[in-house]
């Protein structure tokens, strides 16, 4: 062989093997693209749309190196079907809620989708903000728009602008005994009072002998409720509950229910 000739075939091998190198790590690069994407899918959807998804998963089922990709989601979507549902009746009713983080403290304190009413149809104001389970809002939600705002508006000639409550949720007992209140499971509210548009402020402690408007809406508050609640309690019935009513909808056998 001319010693000329093999300087030419070392210069073509050479050529080759660098070609081949280049092939190797664009192929590694390729790869590379595939298991470490710098698309973050999670976020930047429109960057990965059409198609594009099943680009970044690798085509051998059994590579499990790759990543796991989550799609945004949204938060309603984990709530079970009743519970959905019932925001969209509070939206129906006109409530202003904002929904919480669940809530257990532990035994019978708990409330897995809470809500916190911060106003009612017509505008009503909560004060302070009630934390309560979602039926228990919609239910308080409803009587106070079909039965409380028009006894008002008829006695007083006036809406209502503010419902005082006293508790809503609150981990406890029910007094002398070892069984759970309604409130620790946000299925009660107590009222303290109510403020009518006119700046007059309705005390539900239990009204003077001639004070017969007021005393006819309580008598209604305490009629009507009890279409609604399992349990109305109010002034009269014992010392604990002197100074304010208490609403619930604790389940009972037969339909019972206690309107005292």
């Amino acid at each position: 062989m001319s010693p000329r000739r093999r300087p030419l075939r070392a210069s073509r091998l050479l050529r080759s093997l660098i070609g081949l190198g280049l092939a190797g790590v664009l192929a590694a690069c390729s790869a590379e693209a595939v298991l470490r994407p710098e698309v973050d899918v999670g976020v930047r959807t429109a960057a990965v749309s059409g198609g594009g998804l099943q680009n970044l998963v690798p085509s051998n089922p059994m590579m499990t190196s790759y990543p796991r990709f989550t799609m945004p989601r949204d938060p309603a979507a984990a709530m079970p079907a009743d519970e959905a549902a019932c925001r969209r009746e509070l939206k129906r009713l006109g409530v202003t809620y904002r929904d919480l983080a669940p809530i257990d403290d532990g035994g019978a304190c708990r409330i897995d989708h809470p809500v916190e009413v911060s106003a009612l149809s017509g505008g009503i104001k909560m004060q302070p903000p009630a934390t309560l389970n979602c039926r228990m809002a919609a239910t308080f939600a409803r009587w106070t728009k079909n039965e409380l705002a028009p006894a008002a508006r008829m006695r007083y000639l006036s809406g209502i602008d503010t419902i005082r409550q006293g508790s809503s949720y609150s981990c406890r007992r029910i007094r002398g005994t070892g069984v759970a209140s309604e409130h620790s499971k946000g299925n009660a509210l107590d009222v303290m009072s109510i403020t009518l548009n006119n700046g007059r402020e309705i005390d539900v402690r239990r009204p003077g002998f001639f004070a017969f408007r007021q005393r006819g809406l309580l008598n209604k508050v305490r009629a009507q409720g009890c279409g609604y609640f399992t349990t109305v309690l109010g002034p009269g019935y014992d010392a604990d509950h002197a100074d304010h009513f208490h609403f619930d909808i604790k389940e009972r056998k037969n339909g019972y229910r206690a309107c005292r």
